[in-house]
């Protein structure tokens, strides 16, 4: 079988290696927005925002903990605790030096967690290539080992045929020729055809 090959545009293949950089990117972006809008030194937003990263943070603890932990669920908490905190610095702080520092560290963060994810991904699917080459390649050999198997058959069959319409032949024509006697044949324990369907009804 053929399979159809699809090759990936090259803007698919790069859309998740930039995913972490425009996730903070435009946390960063909505945080300064929310900072000129009123969020500077804002003492109730920055409780709020506070209040709100740490409940995630709990979140994810209480997800991780045990050995019925989910660990996405505990990945996703944590990874929202972070991006709360984030924005509230970056929305609390006046100037740019503090938010900007913060999001190359989550901008670094966010690309050693997915590298991991990546990492563990590539393994998976060259695992599954091997294991679908790996029985495709039984597959084939069975499928080759059964047709030499039906040829072999066949083929012995047709000589077996041909062996008995050839000794058929050679009695028919033995029986025609003259001073032929049956009963010195059978006497002399030559082979007898075997009988057929027809010979049987």
């Amino acid at each position: 079988m053929n399979e159809q090959i699809i090759a990936r545009h090259w803007l698919a293949a790069a859309a998740p290696k930039a995913a972490p950089v425009l996730a903070t990117s435009t946390v960063l972006i909505l945080a300064r927005i929310w900072n000129a809008n009123g969020a500077e030194h804002s003492i109730g937003n920055a409780v709020l925002m506070t209040a709100l990263s740490l409940a995630a943070g709990a979140a994810g603890v209480f997800a991780s903990m045990g050995h019925g932990g989910d660990k996405v669920i505990a990945g996703t908490a944590f990874a929202a605790s972070g991006t709360l905190a984030f924005t509230g610095v970056a929305g609390y702080a006046d100037g740019l030096s503090l938010p900007l520092l913060l999001w190359m560290l989550a901008t670094v963060a966010a690309y050693g967690l997915a590298a991991r994810y990546w990492r563990t991904e590539r393994r998976e699917a060259t695992a599954h290539v091997r294991h679908t080459s790996v029985r495709r390649e039984e597959h084939a050999h069975i499928e080759r080992v059964e047709a030499l198997k039906a040829g072999a058959q066949i083929e012995s069959a047709r000589a077996g045929a041909a062996y008995a319409e050839q000794l058929a032949t050679a009695l028919i024509t033995r029986a025609a020729l003259p001073g032929f006697n049956p009963q010195a044949v059978s006497n002399a324990g030559l082979p007898q055809l075997p009988a057929t369907d027809r010979d049987a009804a």
